[in-house]
């Protein structure tokens, strides 16, 4: 993504964000922050949820956005504002205009999520649907920006936005103040650059680390180089953080203030979500499990007491559908297989009778009978159940086959 900054503005400093912090009383909730009995068993010491999917809108977005616009001048708020975003963004600049009586236009791609168009209008701001990804839906709120004068709010890109992130960072310290590191996902880097800014400031002891999907990971080789690059069409269910070029502000501050970026795999974020959803009892988008799920693929890596920031919990009910049963799959929670029958009656109850024994619940049954490797008399039974976790599939198919049944790969 290519976007059109003005000119270098002065580093953020702690006072930046204290300041921040006074604009945002009465705005902006502190959030609770909840302990997970969990993963403190997993990674050996206290692990505690930042949990900002509870703060308005639903993510962290509105501190930044809100402090971003409150410093426009009477002019350019006479002259509105534009945003483009999927999503979290959308809802943090519409409430934030809302609330500072500032004519927002947010644009959005025509596949928007309809809750997330939804919210965004409910908030007030005009939304405009336009383009299929969103490196057009910005070219066409650069455009009407050029065209209107209406004020370009970036979603992580300026100095206003990263000090308005960066309270979730002095928030942390005043909550768990023994806390020694702290995760946070991390996509063009606003959230992240904002709370190393407030925490090394004031505990250059805490480590921070950043946490991207793999699929959308741009800033180990951005690192690697010493300043942004792109990465070509990022892949990753985490659309919160599917950034595909750190931001030119953040990158900056992320290379000198944060401790390393991780990444992770879709099916830690899957199974982080679940892990969130099940054992926290809280609903999160698959950005905002970011730092839960490098939390689960290599426990060992931190020091405690850690902070994880779940940052958003704006997830689309059918998405979330999805990847709940991919995340119950990668845990071990399901179980796909198919099973050679004599094609005669009764035999299926037979199979069903053994899956019945171990406890293994019938989710969706199909037959296959044209097959040419099938005998004349045999038919492929292929079941997809519902299990226990991985011990218990092992035991079904194992149960299976002690009963005479072939069960192929």
């Amino acid at each position: 993504m290519n976007y059109r900054l003005p000119a270098p503005f002065p580093p953020v400093i702690l006072d930046d964000v204290r300041g921040a912090q006074k604009m945002l009383a009465g705005v902006a909730r502190t959030t609770p922050m909840e302990g997970s009995r969990h993963l403190s068993a997993l990674v050996g010491s206290p692990v505690h949820l930042k949990c900002e999917n509870l703060q308005r809108t639903g993510s962290f977005k509105l501190r930044g956005a809100y402090v971003r616009i409150s410093g426009l001048s009477p002019v350019e708020k006479a002259a509105g504002v534009v945003a483009a975003s999927a999503g979290n963004h959308a809802q943090g600049v519409a409430l934030a205009s809302s609330l500072l009586g500032v004519r927002a236009t947010v644009f959005m791609p025509v596949g928007a999520p309809l809750p997330k168009v939804a919210a965004t209008r409910e908030y007030g701001a005009e939304v405009r649907l336009h383009g299929q990804v969103v490196d057009e839906t910005l070219a066409a709120a650069q455009e009407y920006a050029d065209r209107t004068g209406a004020v370009f709010i970036h979603p992580f890109d300026h100095r206003d936005v990263i000090a308005g992130q960066g309270t979730v960072g002095l928030e942390i310290l005043e909550q768990c103040p023994e806390v020694r590191t702290i995760l946070v996902g991390v996509g063009g880097g606003g959230l992240a650059a904002g709370v190393a800014v407030a925490v090394k400031a004031l505990r250059p002891d805490v480590r921070v680390v950043g946490v991207q999907a793999a699929g959308a990971a741009a800033y180990p080789p951005s690192l690697a180089v010493g300043h942004p690059v792109s990465v070509d069409e990022p892949v990753t269910m985490a659309d919160g953080i599917k950034v595909g070029r750190p931001g030119d502000v953040p990158f900056e501050i992320v290379r000198d203030l944060v401790d390393e970026v991780r990444t992770v795999s879709e099916d830690a974020l899957s199974s982080a979500l679940l892990l969130c959803l099940e054992r926290a009892k809280l609903v999160v988008e698959p950005a905002g499990a970011s730092p839960v799920a490098a939390l689960l693929s290599e426990p060992e890596h931190y020091q405690g007491p850690v902070v994880a920031v779940l940052s958003g919990g704006n997830v689309d009910p059918l998405l979330l559908q999805r990847i709940l049963r991919h995340g119950m799959a990668a845990a071990g929670r399901y179980l796909s297989l198919r099973v050679r029958v004599a094609d005669r009656p009764g035999a299926l109850a037979g199979l069903l009778g053994v899956l019945s024994v171990v406890d293994a619940n019938v989710l969706d049954v199909s037959h296959l009978r044209t097959d040419p490797r099938l005998g004349l008399t045999e038919v492929e039974v292929e079941l997809h159940l519902e299990t226990k976790g991985p011990e218990h599939c092992t035991a079904v198919a194992a149960a299976l086959r002690e009963a005479g049944y072939p069960v192929l790969a």
